[in-house]
């Protein structure tokens, strides 16, 4: 297997998110973290068992970015709530963090609602397509077979590293790879990364110790997986 193969096999589009440096429209395609203000007529901030207010942490509004995954083609706004402690690992959505998805037909409304208990600050979002986003080496999604390729090119001398190949966004991003701190993991069979919200000094996020917060839907189910790690 060649290099150009390698790279062939491996290489998603992504849409990165960097978070601020110009004046926002706050129109409805607009793309926010630490904001959300599109709702349902009947919703409002989810709340845990306890009846605290999950922190408003993304709100996506996907027909305006330069890609999304097959995954959410019928979805126009993508919104996320999380607590504080964050939720477990793979811990079942519902209670400590939760994925709103809205259709195009929906009918939504602007609530300016704000938990003041927030510690995350609201910016607006500038979106860049990334034509090639790769795995990272460790449980990072390069298959078996690949993977004895890329190690029989640094055998051969060839390349030095397998990151020789490859460039990985480390930022929020849509699409692409999850950016694992530490060894990848797989949340089950026919889950698929769709998005992450990387640790941001502007927005006041730092995952623990700066990790991402990844997020995966079931190919089938609909269902949502959340997993992080960090250094």
């Amino acid at each position: 297997m060649e290099i150009a193969e390698i790279k062939k096999q491996l290489a998603k589009p992504a849409t990165k998110f960097s978070a601020g440096g110009f004046r926002p429209t706050h129109s409805e395609d607009e793309s926010w973290l630490g904001h959300v203000f599109l709702f349902r007529e009947d919703e409002s901030i989810p709340k845990n068992d306890a009846g605290e207010s999950l922190l408003p942490l993304a709100q996506f509004h996907l027909p305006s970015l330069p890609f999304v995954p097959l995954c959410l083609k019928d979805v126009r706004v993508l919104t996320v709530f999380i607590s504080e402690p964050f939720p477990e690992q793979f811990e079942k959505m519902g209670c400590n963090w939760v994925v709103r998805e809205y259709s195009h037909q929906e009918v939504l409304v602007r609530k300016e609602v704000r938990v003041e208990s927030s510690y995350l600050k609201p910016f607006p979002l500038k979106a860049e397509l990334v034509h090639e986003d790769y795995p990272l080496w460790d449980g990072g999604g390069v298959p078996y077979d690949v993977e004895r390729e890329v190690l029989r090119l640094e055998k051969d001398g060839e390349i030095e590293s397998y990151y020789d190949l490859i460039t990985h966004s480390y930022e929020h991003k849509i699409g692409g790879y999850p950016s694992f701190c530490q060894s990848g993991v797989d949340p089950g069979d026919g889950f698929e990364f769709v998005f992450q919200v990387s640790s941001d000094s502007k927005i006041n996020l730092n995952v623990v110790d700066n990790g991402s917060l990844m997020f995966w839907k079931h190919r089938t189910s609909g269902e949502w997986a959340i997993y992080y790690d960090f250094y």
